[in-house]
């Protein structure tokens, strides 16, 4: 500056003279929101061209810092929850350590630099190892022992007889965690990847964004960018359309094998199957969604219609050629993002008024002037979607979900009745979905390899992206009042169900599928494992009365 001619040498004296005083940030207030800090950048970009890097534009966004830092810290401890069930994958590299100190100092720091930190995944260089005993260093010298349920994680690298590849040994880069206890374990950086993305249903507002583990790792959006198959996270939409054909939470369908042939479908052969490959029968339309009934769920299919249900679910913001007119859409076959999917649910959350995700709140150049502002709510006439009534049943249907279903896990770890979502499991369990929501946040959980493969038999969206959902709305709903619906005209109450005023008892549709036979196409081996005492004809109609009833 001096230089320059900016100050003068008076002022050059003084400011070397000054205390150098560094101010650190701590790991704990980080607010990590560079995928969302991207999505602005690029938006910028793309409105006003290289002068957004120039213009002093000032731009406001809608994340809410506390939600943002509690979505980053879920997504992260349901990633390395996930991981930690998984074989140990060995040591990242590995490099000779010199005998000589200064040299082996030097190896240690340039090795350490191609493998920097990742938050709280700290890399380090192992010293020496054992079975009982593992000495890493890390880059400021720090010498660090790990023993005992330490080294649990990385059994099979330390074993007597093991495959070089993931053997640890002096010279290899591993990763350290600090666990709850204070102790220090060896973990490794997880090859799963993850999306969260939270918002306000009333304005559309992102509260939260998490579009992958880390983003100096994997720059890829998974939020906005990943289409993934939404398995039965998606039955909701098509429970949603056949409302309007009649269907009630009180309609019977059948829970039994079905069989497409060939000349059915197109194409191949088509045989759905229940998650557990067993069959229960004849059940409502609400114990069926919050069971999440496969074959309940493509029966509905046939009453809404393929094509019927391709054009109603763009009334959620999903494209129509990302969902092609098949029975399969019923089951979550087409593609969609995360955002996609917070946005579709934000539509019963609100009442039936499509939200489109909005980030970017205010837009204010270097002079004070307003280039743009978001509207503050969606819930105008023009963004209708859906009825009211239709939104309120679905929501009596979602809450059953978090009840009593695939998500009851929901309600009792969080201890609050108004929560309402769906779990949804690829086939072999390739996306895991949890799409949940309260009337004032909705928030959506993917887990899924970037390269789709199997995430194991028993890793369901139940198991693995419903706690992080818990894990966020924990912290997100800690000082929100429990809500409720109110019931919206037109709505009738009877039995203890609820009915479209138009399709009471005995006006709509009472039963599905109920003349289908039983056991179908099951192999004769399967039949007596899975398949109940075919129903005759009075059992049928003693199952409907009870419903009517």
């Amino acid at each position: 500056m001096l230089e320059n001619g900016f100050i003068s040498g008076d002022e050059a004296q003084l400011a070397k003279k000054e205390t150098l005083k560094i101010r650190s940030q701590s790991r704990e207030n980080l607010v990590h929101a560079e995928f969302a800090a991207e999505m602005v950048r690029q938006a910028m970009v793309s409105q006003y061209g290289d002068e957004a890097y120039t213009r002093g534009l000032t731009v406001i966004t809608s994340l809410v810092s506390s939600e943002q830092q509690a979505a980053y810290k879920a997504l992260r401890d349901g990633v390395m929850a996930y991981d930690a069930r998984q074989r140990y994958r060995g040591p990242e590299a590995s490099i000779e350590l010199p005998t000589q100190k200064a040299a082996r100092d030097d190896a240690i720091d340039e090795i350490l630099i191609e493998h920097p930190d990742n938050g709280d995944l700290l890399s380090a260089v192992v010293l020496t190892a054992t079975s009982s005993k593992v000495v890493v260093v890390r880059q400021d010298g720090e010498a660090i022992e790990i023993t005992g349920n330490g080294l649990r994680a990385a059994a099979s690298g330390l074993a007597a007889k093991t495959s070089p590849e993931i053997q640890i040994k002096p010279g290899a880069v591993i990763r350290l965690v600090k666990g709850d206890d204070k102790e220090w374990r060896i973990s490794q950086l997880p090859e799963v990847e993850s999306a969260f993305v939270a918002m306000d249903p009333r304005s559309g507002a992102v509260r939260a964004l998490v579009g992958g583990f880390d983003f100096q790792k994997n720059k890829f959006n998974h939020a906005a960018q990943a289409w993934r198959q939404p398995g039965s996270s998606f039955k909701p939409f098509i429970y949603s359309a056949a409302l309007e054909k009649g269907l009630s939470p009180a309609t019977v369908v059948n829970d039994a094998p079905m069989y497409f042939s060939a000349g059915q479908t197109g194409g191949k052969s088509w045989e759905p199957k229940n998650y557990d490959g067993r069959f229960e029968g004849p059940m409502s339309v609400r114990r069926a969604l919050a069971k999440s009934k496969n074959l309940v769920s493509v029966r509905v299919m046939q009453l809404v219609g393929p094509e019927n249900a391709q054009a109603w679910v763009t009334r959620f913001g999903f494209q129509a050629d990302r969902h092609p007119p098949y029975l399969t859409m019923a089951l979550g076959a087409g593609t969609v993002t995360p955002l996609q999917m917070a946005a579709g649910y934000s539509v019963f959350a609100n009442g039936g008024y499509r939200a489109p995700p909005s980030l970017i709140m205010r837009v204010v150049e270097q002079r004070g002037r307003v280039l743009y502002q978001a509207p503050t709510t969606v819930m105008t006439p023009e963004n209708r979607a859906i009825d009211e009534r239709n939104a309120f049943i679905v929501n009596s249907l979602l809450q059953e979900v978090t009840r009593t279903g695939t998500a009851a896990r929901a309600q009792s770890k969080l201890k609050r009745g108004d929560l309402f979502g769906k779990t949804g499991t690829t086939n072999d369990s390739v996306d895991a979905w949890f799409v949940g929501y309260q009337p004032s946040l909705v928030a959506a959980a993917w887990v899924g390899y970037d390269v789709p493969r199997n995430l194991g038999s028993r890793e369901t969206g139940g198991g693995l992206s419903l706690p992080i959902w818990i894990d966020f709305m924990s912290q997100a709903l800690k000082d929100v009042p429990v809500a409720d619906y109110k019931v919206p005209p037109g709505i009738i109450r009877v039995g203890g169900e609820w009915y479209f005023e138009e399709f009471g008892p005995g006006r709509g549709v009472s039963g599905l599928g109920l003349n289908d036979p039983w056991p179908g196409s099951l192999a004769e081996e399967d039949r007596g494992l899975n398949a109940p005492p075919p129903a005759t004809v009075e059992d049928r109609r003693s199952i409907l009365d009870l419903f009517r009833n």
